[in-house]
């Protein structure tokens, strides 16, 4: 995983560990005591997912839609993109133990900061329509999901019980509930 994703080691006492998502980063954890944020969602899309049952939950943070746009860059940083980077976060999470029948699959993002924004430049419009693509392909629906708008927003995943927060314009509200089944 990219640096900012860093895992860091926690201590016996249960205290919480943040862990940031930059741009075209992801993190994926077991640990009931990470909290998974990323922050300044413009035009890119945040995409968590979380098994309530095996307890395990990730976050991608990409950018683009399609590798296909720069096939180097792809190559170099698949998380960049939409087609390649969500295959990388569920992947991962199999890895945990996570389940693709069980998974909530929130998302936030995808904003437009250009009312007159070329259908070629919109990007935000563009990774939408790419991960509905790939959810579609791949058999997997979106739970909840908070898309569009003229704001960047923040995201946070709690893996103590799956609450994702989406924080922007001063406020933070509650996007999926966390649960304990």
């Amino acid at each position: 995983m990219p640096a900012l994703a860093e895992n860091l080691a926690h201590a016996n006492d249960g205290i919480r560990c943040r862990r940031i998502v930059g741009i075209a980063d992801m993190a994926v954890s077991a640990d009931p005591r990470d909290v998974i944020l990323t922050y300044a969602l413009g035009s890119c899309l945040g995409l968590c997912v979380f098994d309530p049952v095996a307890r395990v939950g990730g976050m991608l943070h990409f950018m683009l839609p399609q590798g296909a746009m720069s096939p180097e860059k792809a190559a170099q940083n698949p998380l960049m993109f939409a087609d390649t980077g969500i295959p990388k976060l569920f992947l991962a999470s199999y890895a945990l133990g996570a389940k693709k029948e069980r998974m909530l699959v929130v998302v936030a993002g995808g904003a437009s900061f250009s009312i007159n924004e070329d259908a070629d430049l919109a990007i935000g419009q563009r990774n939408i329509a790419m991960l509905r693509k790939v959810m579609w392909k791949n058999g997997v629906l979106l739970k909840k999901h908070e898309l569009g708008g003229t704001e960047p927003r923040n995201m946070t995943l709690d893996l103590k019980d799956g609450e994702v927060t989406v924080g922007f314009g001063g406020e933070t509200r509650v996007l999926l509930e966390g649960s304990t089944t």
